[in-house]
């Protein structure tokens, strides 16, 4: 592998802030719709289910209360999503997130640690929790790429041994958060609004722009389309992929320090399925499974059509088998929109 850095983006990837142009539409030197309609697709999809739930629940449904309950079950499993969208984008699977942040909500409420939050600052926490993320990340990176071990069996081992590690650290017990300034800071709000839902808003952002907007995106996606091409550019894939699964690790650290805040409790079963949804939000959202293309606003609407259906479900007293269901049925859908457009581009 070559060991040069080039900064400039492979011929195969998207241009800069092009990510979901179509391949076949710029050679024609047409003008592309697909990202903006798959948003706008997914607009409506949220839109409708807003209508659905004000027909069926009337005011209840719309409250400004219960708008923000939305709002901050979407707002952990966003910032999760944000992560496994790089993951997605380039290539690979994280399946270990949700046993991650469980891990951080565990590691960052021991008694050690609360007890060294309250003796100099409860900055201390977030630190912990962040510190295990990153580091689970980086060793999922490590193993995938220079292990030559699949993201699949890697981080599906990583999920096994992050809840084990959680179980054992807590004995199997629920600790408790007694440090009142940090359970001060998060779960307060600024201008109405939560303010883990601002963590997500910031999150969202900050992945778009690392994504739309930056030479790491573009390799993300390089890598994702066309790994020998990106290798052939130039760019470093093995130390870019432990990079895109410390970033997923990063963003279960911060999902691991909102759920501290939210549940002001860390135990082993936090988190539990939670990398499901994370990655049904990413594929619905418009991601590609394959690789080489990611939107961060499609996963950002996908996060909140899950949260939204579910709170729909919910305030109808609907069974959660039901709710499961339709899950189900809105991930098929989204997986067979993915194969009939990568057929197409394949064929344009």
């Amino acid at each position: 592998m070559t060991t040069t850095d080039a900064p400039q983006t492979p011929a195969e990837g998207p241009a800069p802030g092009r990510g979901h142009e179509d391949a076949g539409t710029r050679r024609r030197g047409l003008p592309s719709l697909g990202g903006l309609g798959r948003d706008l697709g997914l607009i409506l999809a949220l839109v409708a289910l807003v209508v659905l739930g004000a027909a069926t629940s009337g005011e209840r449904f719309l409250s400004v209360g219960n708008l923000m309950v939305i709002l901050q079950q979407a707002a952990i499993i966003g910032v999760l999503s944000i992560g496994v969208t790089f993951v997605i984008t380039s290539g690979g699977i994280d399946l270990s997130v949700g046993s991650v942040m469980g891990l951080a909500t565990v590691w960052a409420s021991t008694l050690a640690t609360q007890t060294m939050a309250q003796d100099t600052h409860w900055v201390v926490m977030i630190f912990a929790a962040l510190a295990v993320g990153t580091a689970a990340g980086v060793i999922n990176g490590l193993i995938v790429a220079y292990g030559n071990v699949v993201s699949f069996i890697a981080t599906l081992a990583m999920l096994v041994a992050a809840r084990g590690l959680a179980e054992i650290i807590s004995d199997r017990r629920t600790q408790i958060v007694r440090v009142d300034p940090f359970l001060d800071a998060f779960r307060g709000s600024v201008l109405g609004v939560p303010v883990i839902v601002w963590i997500f808003v910031l999150v969202a952002a900050a992945g778009w722009f690392l994504l739309n907007r930056t030479t790491f995106g573009r390799r993300t996606v390089a890598i994702g389309g066309n790994p020998e091409a990106a290798r052939l550019a130039g760019i470093k894939i093995r130390r870019h992929t432990v990079m895109v699964f410390a970033l997923s690790g990063l963003t279960a650290g911060i999902a691991g320090v909102m759920m501290l805040a939210r549940t002001t409790a860390g135990t082993s079963t936090n988190g539990y399925l939670y990398e499901l949804d994370a990655i049904a939000a990413v594929v619905v959202g418009g991601t590609l499974l394959i690789g080489g293309r990611g939107t961060i606003i499609g996963t950002v609407l996908g996060v909140l059509i899950f949260a939204t259906l579910s709170n729909l479900f919910i305030q109808n007293n609907l069974s959660i088998s039901a709710q499961s269901l339709a899950k189900g049925a809105i991930i098929v859908v989204a997986v067979l929109l993915q194969q009939r457009f990568a057929a197409r581009s394949r064929s344009s």
